[in-house]
């Protein structure tokens, strides 16, 4: 009972989810928008570690884990993240909730396992003012605003073809749209001009990921290699271009822009490929730390239906450590026994430099895993804090608190009838 209440109320909430904004951050005018974490709420309280595998929860990063699914797991998760914007001159707070992902993994022979679900790419959702002097030194203002996001339908199986090394690969098909509109007024002129851009995206990408656990005594050391290879979007884009009423806001004449001339009806996106590369050891159902080092060649990064000014991209990387303590799963009386305390820590050099200025993001991640019951089930919470961009060159600082709450339920499925 309490799986299915726990189903349909995670259900309901994503419908209401899906309706809003997924974030404020000015940083997602970029690229495709703000990446989103594709990981569950126990591997993003690891710092984002994505190596470590078990029996009884999903692993999303890493299809080569679902080898080691023994029952069939039930997982999703929502968010809510808190934003403290500032720059130079002023302060604004904000906040938007999410749904992270739903997905059902569950073993389909020995040592073999499948996943499958929806989960965001990333989301942009930004509201951006510009004021400078023209030659004639009047105000002119620019207003950039932006709205959609990007999201995937994943199918992933893993396997374990030969003792402590297991395989795996995922494929994820993309999809969604995005809108980004510039609205220019000038001081003392009754009419502005606005500029609206659409891109309908979809496209395809493959996950590939290999795992080697050899146990060493009463231990396990883990190793990982993963390549998120590189997603090539599709674009369908419109262009409409225009004036507007500064008194009421009202569009004068807006006209559809012949994109077909200029080669832009039907564009690609390129996202590079990363690779990760993981160590970690630990002792089962007790403790676990491990570290990860991923990279991306951002420079090799293409759109160029929406390009920025003043705008560049360079290589990527992310390091990441964490891991987990649990007293003792076995306890029956004291339930804070058989919870799992999990912590990490995380430093990403996102590839984007702005004004001659990197964007970076620093994180420190912790969290509780609760059991439910006497099985194997578990509500997990989590929190991040952490830092992104810089006040510099009047860029924007955002501070942040994100908190998760999830859920892994497991079942058994395929269970032989018994009459007596």
């Amino acid at each position: 009972m309490v799986r299915q209440i726990l189903v349909a109320c995670m259900c309901l909430l994503s419908v209401g989810i899906y309706a809003q904004k997924s974030t404020i951050s000015p940083y997602s005018y970029f690229g495709v928008g703000e990446g989103r974490d594709n990981g569950t709420v126990e591997n993003q309280m690891m710092g984002g570690l994505q190596l470590y595998a078990d029996s009884i929860h999903l692993n999303l990063k890493n299809p080569a884990a679902l080898s080691k699914l023994r029952l069939t797991v039930y997982g999703g998760a929502i968010s809510r993240k808190e934003y403290r914007l500032k720059d130079n001159f002023e302060e604004q707070r904000t906040s938007v909730s999410n749904l992270d992902y739903l997905a059902i993994g569950f073993p389909v022979a020995k040592n073999m396992g499948v996943a499958f679900g929806l989960q965001p790419y990333s989301s942009v959702g930004y509201s951006l003012n510009q004021t400078r002097v023209n030659a004639d030194l009047d105000s002119v203002t620019n207003v950039f605003s932006g709205e959609g996001s990007l999201n995937k339908v994943f199918l992933s199986w893993g396997y374990e073809p030969i003792k402590n090394v297991s395989i795996g690969a995922t494929i994820n098909y993309n999809f969604g749209t995005l809108n980004y509109q510039r609205l220019q007024s000038v001081q003392g002129v009754q009419f502005g001009t606005i500029d609206n851009r659409d891109s309908r995206i979809d496209g395809f990408d493959f996950n590939y990921s290999i795992n080697y656990t050899p146990s060493i005594g009463k231990h396990t050391l883990y190793t990982y290699f993963g390549a998120d290879t590189q997603v090539n979007l599709i674009s369908k884009n419109s262009q409409r271009i225009g004036s507007f009423s500064t008194e009421t806001g009202a569009d004068i004449e807006v006209l559809d822009v012949n994109l077909d001339a200029q080669g832009l009806k039907n564009g690609e996106i390129k996202i590079p490929t990363t690779f990760t590369f993981g160590l970690g050891y630990g002792e089962e159902r007790k403790w676990f730390v491990g570290a990860e080092y991923a990279m991306q060649q951002m420079s090799d990064f293409e759109n160029e239906f929406i390009a920025q000014a003043n705008v560049d991209y360079i290589d990527a990387s992310t390091v990441s450590f964490g891991g987990y303590f649990i007293p003792n799963y076995r306890a029956l009386t004291n339930v804070f026994n058989r919870i799992a305390y999990r912590a990490g820590l995380k430093y990403d050099k996102t590839g984007l430099v702005i004004e001659n200025k990197e964007i970076n993001n620093f994180g420190i991640t912790f969290g509780l895993g609760v059991p439910l019951g006497r099985n194997f089930s578990n509500l997990n919470i989590g929190f991040e804090l952490g830092r992104r961009g810089t006040r510099a060159a009047g860029l924007v600082e955002e501070s942040y608190l994100k908190m998760n709450v999830g859920f892994s339920l497991n079942d058994r499925w395929f269970r032989k009838i018994k009459i007596n």
